[in-house]
């Protein structure tokens, strides 16, 4: 183990691998939590949504452990979830099946394009500024749902939106565990999420708000395996859908993965980052074996930074969060009976995070500012992730020609802006 993880050479040791890959699974391991709603939402069973996260996020892991050596995990991504079930299944019409074959369809593009040289140019193509609008937007878009799900926000016929019933105990306990996921994290507690998830859902039982299902059972037998289906692959949305789909995780992976290479301990001297492509295709490998089992994209987890301060270097820590969640697969009942009041404030809580790379923005500047709010808006109030970035690059775009400044748009962008429009036409022009 010391030969093959290099943990003398990254100088850790053992039971400090051990240790860091315990963090990041305390961190992360909400997602057993959470995935498997979004995918119920879209159709699949609960159960078989809980098996494919659970086996998903072990296999995904492993590879990153075993292969690119990284000490971080892979799981599904959160936004990636919301945009399947809201955005594909109930916003496009497609049916799960459907949805599950446009993450493969994408996972495999990606692969394939990470083989080549073109990711590292497409990297450099598109604007800072929109890849933090992208990144705003989906977060804004979680917070909506977690919003809806905890039932501080509901429809109204007047003004769409409204504020509800704050009398409502669900609500008050959702609020409380919003207040107390934010509390823990600010006082650096490890798996503050998760205890406050197991929380909730404890007064919930109690209470008599929520069913109780049990705690452990033999891992279920429901699967939503290999259940793809192509028939809407020749048609412009499904392709539209398959190019958003790469799109997102094409910046997610590799921001996340260039983000947390100074903790991992592996950026060089030069600049350069070790197994950076081989951690990329672990990733992208992840997504298809996800898809395959029955699951939206998969990511890095930025989580994976607990562990990484808790002084993991290597792939032991990843393989120690694969087997954690491995051993997950016995407690199905204990997540199937957690309340949507309990994993709603997960989805808020999660989301703020994704504002942070709005600071580093120059608000004076109209083309970073309009087009950045209007990626960040539309997501979340149309339910669309793909609205918000054909009308932000339209908009980079049309602000930049108008301002004379023609130039600062690439050749990238350019393909990216034209694809947006013909995704806006689609109504017109069929699918």
């Amino acid at each position: 183990m010391h030969r093959f993880f290099g943990i003398e050479d990254a100088n850790t040791s053992i039971r400090r691998e051990l240790l860091a890959g315990l963090s990041t699974f305390l961190t992360m391991s909400f997602i057993i939590a959470v995935n498997p709603v979004f995918l119920a939402d879209a159709g699949i069973p609960f159960a078989a949504g809980f098996v494919a996260t659970v086996l998903a996020t072990a296999i995904g892991t492993a590879i990153m452990a075993l292969w690119a050596k990284w000490p971080v995990a892979v799981a599904p991504g959160m936004g990636l979830n919301a945009y399947f079930a809201y955005g594909l299944v109930l916003g496009e019409g497609f049916t799960w099946q459907q949805a599950l074959t446009a993450v493969f369809v994408a996972s495999v593009l990606f692969f394939l394009f990470s083989l080549s040289r073109i990711r590292g140019w497409l990297i450099g193509a598109i604007p800072a500024s929109l890849r933090a609008g992208i990144t705003a937007g989906i977060g804004l878009f979680l917070a909506m749902i977690g919003l809806q799900g905890m039932g501080l926000v509901v429809d109204d016929p007047d003004t769409l939106l409204r504020l509800g019933s704050v009398a409502a105990p669900e609500l008050l306990l959702a609020l409380v565990g919003l207040l107390v996921m934010a509390g823990l994290a600010a006082r650096g507690i490890h798996g503050g999420i998760l205890v406050t998830i197991l929380g909730l859902s404890l007064v919930g039982w109690v209470s008599g708000l929520a069913e109780f299902g049990g705690i452990a059972a033999p891992p279920p037998v429901a699967s939503a395996a290999l259940s793809l289906d192509f028939s809407q692959l020749a048609s412009f949305s499904f392709l539209t859908v398959v190019f958003v789909l790469f799109f997102l995780d094409f910046f997610d992976t590799t921001g996340t993965l260039t983000g947390i290479a100074d903790l991992a301990g592996k950026r060089r001297a030069d600049g350069s980052i070790e197994n950076l492509d081989r951690a990329v295709l672990a990733d992208t490998g992840a997504s298809v074996v996800g898809s395959l089992l029955g699951t939206s994209s998969m990511t890095t987890y930025l989580e994976s930074a607990t562990g990484l301060r808790a002084g993991g270097r290597t792939g032991l820590t990843a393989l120690t969060v694969a087997a954690l969640f491995l051993l997950c697969l016995f407690f199905e009942p204990l997540f199937a009976s957690i309340p949507p009041f309990a994993t709603a404030p997960a989805l808020v809580f999660v989301a703020a995070g994704f504002l942070a790379p709005l600071a580093g923005l120059d608000w004076d500047d109209m083309v970073t500012a309009v087009p950045v709010m209007l990626m960040a808006v539309l997501m979340p109030l149309t339910f669309s992730i793909a609205a918000g970035i054909a009308v932000g690059f339209i908009a980079h775009v049309a602000i930049c020609l108008l301002a004379g400044r023609g130039q600062q748009v690439n050749a990238g962008t350019w393909v990216i802006t034209i694809f947006g429009m013909l995704w806006l036409a689609t109504p017109l022009i069929g699918s």
